[in-house]
């Protein structure tokens, strides 16, 4: 048996750390400025337990400039410096990490961000050179400077630096010269840096030269203070009750760039188990199941990591806008993906269970509210339901169901207004408009139906059913000639083989009711289950799984004048295109006519016209 010892070649790791290390080309602007915060953090840190002694009123800052014509970009803070030894510890020694070595003297501090690092690193990603001028904030402190230009092979020197802090340059390399764009740089740290704790400059150097030169040639000074890019103090740090409507509403239009109002919001705000802040907005859809409406932006210690994490935020829950700040998430070295543990799971349930607290508390305490929305946030509820059984075990109760007469009513209450005529039965309608004449029916004879009209709910009934295991869903023309049917009304076989022998349709059943309106002559009605098979097959694009075609019946109302007449006509070719047209327009009431269909009909039409006016 033979050991040894894995070789790790140090002139190597340079090509990983541009190639491989980091996900995003740009990611290197966030790390370093995230370092100069750190930088920032320590010393105040120190300054608070009297370990360290500043300016009063110390402006901190972390500016970034762009020079395009000397082709560096340079990351300088105010923060705490460093001495040459600690250089050589923090910055020679790759992934060995200053901020866990500081975390772990200062264990009560939760305003560091890095902790790889490696984040320092990053800006080998874009430039061939990288300079280190910085002082120590430690009193008598010499200034050091250090030198790398992208091997194992380094400078370090006492520098020339006066002031506290630390002047990272990056000299950039010829096939990265986009990044020496001040517009670029500018929306690289809007990305990324927009709520860091600290204020954060950018600068365009030769865009500074010119308005220098040209306030030399006036006696007039035109120079204006530079704003910060970002807003360290977001709203979701702040206390729910400290914020107002309007405030939710202003963030909301300033990070999402989204000028449709949201519904409402939650406002996260959790210390134990763990550290979680931020705010999920629900938006007003444009559309079902709008894909690009969801946005969820997660942030670590004020840091942006990415969009729509999986992993915290469940697949149903990306309909919602929102940030989720969460420090104590377990990130791996670029920060740009989450480490899949038990503690990121126990994040999501948590998140979860917030938003339905907030739904089934807003149902109980303020239907009308509830009921205002439902429209908007029900294909995201059925959605969250089928995905995850926990969520419908919360907000189950909750769930509502849109009637034809315009009101909304949970399943218990439906059922129990609806027992005495019909058990356990739930009619809906698919299409309103298409479907109207069957409503209208059912209205006429004191019934109610729910309307379910997206693609979702053809999933979402199935589900309901398996969760009610005693209700079954029917379409409304499913179920009507069943809950209107007349057993009173005398068959005649005579008409049904009239029909018969006209459609020539086999798979057609045919039978006889009276239906209070006369003016409707037939319906047609589907076998749900078959229906919904071919449905759902068709969604899918494979072949139709059910046993045959969708099962229909026709159903002859012998309470119009027309059709009892059709039994004496003596005209059979009137009494042939009759049945057709029938069978046409109560098909139509349902869905629309293919164009061959349609054209038929309209032939039909012409010659029944003919007929009687000849």
């Amino acid at each position: 048996m033979a050991k040894g010892t894995i070789q790790v070649h140090t002139e190597n790791i340079f090509p990983i750390i541009k190639k491989w290390l980091y996900s995003d080309k740009d990611i290197f602007i966030r790390e370093l400025v995230s370092n100069g915060c750190d930088a920032i953090a320590k010393l105040k840190k120190l300054v608070g337990v009297g370990e360290a002694q500043v300016e009063d009123n110390p402006q901190y800052a972390v500016t970034v400039t762009v020079d395009k014509e000397n082709k560096t970009l340079t990351f300088s803070d105010n923060g705490i410096g460093m001495t040459a030894e600690e250089v050589e510890k923090y910055i020679t020694q790759v992934a060995f990490s200053g901020a866990e070595e500081f975390l772990s003297k200062y264990k009560d501090d939760n305003t560091i961000i890095g902790h790889f690092g490696l984040g320092f690193y990053s800006a080998f990603m874009v430039a061939d050179k990288v300079e280190i001028h910085t002082l120590s904030c430690q009193p008598d402190a010499k200034p050091a400077f250090w030198s790398c230009e992208g091997g194992t092979d380094y400078e370090l020197t006492e520098g020339t630096r006066t002031q506290r802090g630390s002047d990272v340059i990056l000299h950039i390399s010829d096939d990265n010269e986009d990044m020496l764009n001040f517009y670029t740089v500018e929306s690289v740290l809007h990305k990324y840096c927009s709520f860091l704790p600290t204020n954060i400059y950018c600068i365009d150097a030769n865009a500074a030269k010119e308005e220098t030169a040209a306030e030399d040639e006036t006696t007039e000074e035109t120079s204006k203070e530079p704003t910060p890019i970002n807003d360290p103090n977001p709203l979701w740090l702040k206390q729910p009750s400290e914020c107002t409507d309007e405030e939710y509403i202003d963030f909301y239009h300033k990070v999402f760039f989204d000028f449709t109002p949201p519904l409402f919001w939650i406002h996260l705000n959790v210390d134990y188990p763990f550290h979680l802040k931020g705010i999920l907005y629900f938006p007003k859809l444009k559309h079902e199941m709008d894909s690009s409406t969801g946005q969820i932006k997660l942030y670590n210690n004020q840091v942006f990591v990415a969009d729509n994490i999986k992993e915290v935020i469940p697949e149903y829950l990306m309909l919602l806008k929102g940030v989720i700040d969460c420090p104590d998430l377990p990130l791996n070295v670029s920060r740009s993906f989450l480490q899949n543990d038990g503690y990121v799971r126990k994040v999501s349930e948590h998140i979860t269970k917030k938003v339905a607290d907030k739904l089934t508390s807003m149902f109980k305490t303020d239907r009308p509210s509830y009921e205002k929305y439902w429209d908007d946030i029900s294909p995201f509820i059925k959605f969250g339901c089928m995905k995850d059984e926990k969520f419908y075990d919360r907000i189950g109760s909750s769930i509502l169901y849109k009637t034809t007469d315009e009101t909304y009513v949970t399943l218990e209450e439906y059922l129990d207004k609806a027992k005495e005529q019909h058990e356990n039965k739930v009619y809906y309608v698919s299409d309103p408009k298409q479907q109207a004449q069957y409503v209208s029916m059912f209205q006429e004879n004191g019934l109610q139906a729910v309307i379910l009209p997206h693609v979702l709910d053809t999933h979402f009934i199935s589900f309901a059913e398996y969760k009610n295991n005693t209700v079954k869903f029917e379409r409304i023309d499913a179920g009507l000639a069943d809950s209107l049917k007349n057993d009173s009304v005398e068959q005649s076989e005579e008409l049904i083989q009239l029909f018969k022998d006209a459609l020539k349709d086999d798979q057609l059943h045919i039978e006889l009711t009276s239906l209070k309106n006369e003016s409707v002559p037939a319906i047609v009605t589907l076998d749900e289950q078959s229906r919904r098979m071919e449905e759902m097959s068709k969604m899918f694009g494979g072949p139709m799984v059910a046993s045959g075609p969708v099962q229909k019946t026709l159903t002859l109302n012998m309470a119009n004048p027309a059709v009892r007449a059709l039994a004496g006509c003596a005209d059979k070719e009137l009494a042939d295109l009759t049945c057709h047209y029938i069978y046409d327009i109560a098909t139509l009431a349902q869905t629309p006519l293919s164009a061959e269909q349609m054209t038929e009909f309209v032939s039909r039409t012409g010659q029944i016209l003919n007929k009687l006016f000849q």
